[in-house]
């Protein structure tokens, strides 16, 4: 076959007759073979022939006689789509409520001890312990059952399912998910090792038998364990930057969409569940120094905390490595110190009967301060000017607001400190104290701040004072705060950070609203 390029003088010297019917000329599409519009695809002596009667069209149809290969793209599309969607049906999820510690992660240890028939101890200390091993075990089960095997079993294997059926192939299992088979085999057997001890420990007739914890301890936390996070975390910003990249494609949204759909999920999404191990090895430590703190042996004690050393250790070497991690390590310290009381605490309107207060959900700082959607903007300590007093406060500045004051408590253990905190929070570590939340966190969208005017200032001695309103989604004040800086220089700087941050979050908003073409989250109907 030779190629005719659709010169005019070309085609007219071949055949004087077809230039007449140029406009008709007809176009095929060989695969593998690039033919611009226009183009003729013609064997050699075949002119003569493409000129028959029959072989030409009308030139006042304005009808190809055949389609273009375009119009077949979509027709193609669609079969790999909903070849994609089949292929997504014959996957097949393992239950996860095989293993034997499943339904335990739920249960207190009185329940547990209950239903053993094991009586509790008297010794108060020993049983406090044992409730804060208990709290490591239930956890770490959480941890595998709702996050790794999540991730290893619908998202993980599903992907390697579609791959071995040649679909997604170019998507790189690594870059991804990293060490994720290793991290489930780790805390698959950390778990079984805690409940093998427990399980022991309520089997035994002897009532002054005790839990040998401290053996698993150590085999994990100075073994694999915090090694293998290590290598998972120093993966983590590229697995989001490459999702977020894979998120783009028809294909890879199909996929995602169809292993979040799982009820084992429990409605979170890829990028929650790959943070997890972040998220909880930085909690480590916490309940590290939960289960010394309620110790009594001093050998004990000894070797708990060199465990809980080791383990803060391995965090701030990947902090010198990865910067993202110290952002982490700061909402670990803030989760730590921040006490959120209970509605009837907070607002004596509220009169809630003892009977019924266990309905309400405990409100933990650990889910609302979460570094995932949370960037710390700006803090500091200013003054709260109460009716006839005032009272230092803490405040931090997020995407969203909340006002701390300090309280404080009985003797803490520091620990070593995070580098990253200011030292105002570094004293209230040391001296064992808390950050007591006065009010609900404000949202930039319902934050107002204000001046007080230079007559305010003269006559009621409100120096270097600002205002900040909490408004509803009917843009009804219903919490103002009156806040006083120790200079004018601090008080233009907090004015001018929350000013800014409530800029970019308005035109975030917008800019969403505009490309998604979505309306507002809140009505005003009422």
């Amino acid at each position: 076959m030779g190629l005719v390029p659709s010169d005019l003088t070309s085609l007219g010297q071949r055949n004087s007759g077809f230039y007449e019917h140029r406009r008709s000329s007809v176009v095929l599409n060989l695969p593998g073979l690039e033919v611009f519009p226009g183009d003729l695809l013609v064997s050699d002596g075949a002119a003569d022939y493409l000129c028959h009667p029959l072989l030409l069209l009308n030139s006042e149809s304005k009808k190809p006689r055949w389609p273009f290969s375009k119009r077949g793209v979509g027709k193609d599309k669609h079969k790999h789509t909903s070849d994609l969607e089949n292929c997504l049906s014959s996957v097949k999820i393992t239950n996860f409520r095989g293993y034997d510690f499943y339904s335990l992660k739920d249960k207190t240890w009185d329940e547990v001890m209950e239903t053993h028939h094991k009586l509790l101890t008297n010794q108060l200390d020993l049983r406090k312990q044992q409730e804060a091993v208990w709290e490591l075990f239930t956890s770490e089960c959480t941890y595998f059952l709702d996050h790794l095997l999540v991730l290893k079993m619908i998202f993980m294997n599903t992907l390697k399912y579609l791959q071995t059926h040649e679909y997604l192939l170019d998507v790189d299992l690594w870059r991804l998910f990293a060490n994720l088979e290793e991290l489930t085999q780790t805390s698959l057997g950390f778990v079984n090792s805690l409940f093998g001890i427990i399980k022991d420990y309520a089997d035994a007739s002897e009532i002054s038998s005790s839990l040998d914890f401290i053996s698993v301890l150590t085999k994990y936390f100075r073994g694999s364990l915090c090694q293998s996070h290590q290598t998972y975390c120093l993966n983590y910003s590229a697995a989001i930057f490459y999702l977020e990249s894979l998120r783009q494609r028809d294909d890879f949204g199909i996929y995602l969409k169809w292993c979040e759909q799982n009820e084992q999920c429990r409605r979170l999404h890829l990028p929650e569940l790959l943070v997890a191990p972040l998220q909880r090895l930085t909690r480590y430590p916490l309940l590290l120094k939960n289960i010394w703190k309620r110790s009594m042996d001093s050998a004990e004690k000894i070797m708990i905390y060199s465990i809980k050393e080791k383990v803060e250790k391995s965090i701030w070497d990947l902090e010198g490595k990865v910067k993202w991690l110290d952002n982490f390590q700061k909402f670990r310290y803030l989760q730590e110190i921040i006490v959120w009381p209970p509605l009837w605490d907070r607002d004596k309107r509220f009169f809630i009967p003892e009977c019924l207060k266990h309905i309400f959900k405990e409100h933990t700082a650990e889910n609302i301060l979460s570094p995932t959607n949370r960037h710390l903007l700006y803090e500091g300590k200013l003054t709260l000017l109460l009716f006839v007093s005032s009272e230092d406060v803490y405040l931090f500045l997020f995407s969203t607001k909340a006002q701390q004051k300090v309280n404080k408590l009985g003797g803490s253990d520091p620990g070593l400190m995070c580098p990253s905190l200011t030292p105002e929070l570094q004293a209230v570590i040391k001296e064992g104290g808390s950050c007591t939340v006065l009010d609900q966190p404000i949202p930039l969208d319902r934050l107002v701040v204000k001046s007080i005017e230079p007559l305010h200032v003269s006559v009621f001695g409100l120096r270097n004072a600002f205002l900040i309103q909490h408004e509803n989604r009917y843009r009804q004040c219903i919490a103002a705060f009156l806040l006083q800086a120790q200079t004018e220089n601090i008080k233009k700087t907090w004015m001018a950070q929350i000013t800014t941050a409530i800029s970019c979050f308005t035109k975030s908003q917008e800019t969403k609203k505009i490309s998604l073409f979505t309306l507002p989250a809140e009505s005003s109907e009422i």
